[in-house]
C-alpha cells in the first residue's frame, strides 16, 4: 500500500462529497488510500478495489502462516515423501469409491 500523503490523501467529508468523482478517479489511478475526516478526525478510509483485494490476500496469507506455525509447534508436520504417499492413497480411495 502506498504511503498516505497528508496534502493529497486526507480529505474532509464535505470535500469528498462534492468532488467524489475526482477522488474515485485518483483511487483507480493508484494514488493510494484516501482518509476521510469528519470534524477534524479520521472517519473512514477509501481504497481502490485492487488495493482492497491485495490487502485481503495479504491477510489470508499471514493467517495461513500462523496456522502453519501452530501446526509445526504442535508437531503436526510430515516430510514430502509421506505427504505424497498419503495423497496417492486418497486418490486411490476416491477412484475405487
Amino acid at each position: 500500500m502506498r504511503p498516505i500523503s497528508v496534502s493529497e490523501s486526507i480529505v474532509p467529508v464535505g470535500e469528498f462529497k462534492t468532488q467524489i468523482s475526482r477522488h474515485l478517479k485518483r483511487l483507480v489511478d493508484g494514488a493510494g488510500p484516501l482518509v476521510i475526516t469528519q470534524n477534524g478526525r479520521a472517519a473512514g478510509v477509501v481504497l481502490s478495489p485492487a488495493e482492497y483485494d491485495r490487502m485481503c490476500d495479504r491477510e489470508r496469507f499471514f493467517e495461513s502462516l500462523l496456522v502453519g506455525a501452530g501446526d509445526a509447534d504442535a508437531g503436526r508436520i510430515m516430510d514430502t515423501a509421506t505427504l505424497r504417499e498419503r495423497l496417492a492413497e486418497r486418490r486411490a480411495e476416491r477412484s475405487v469409491g
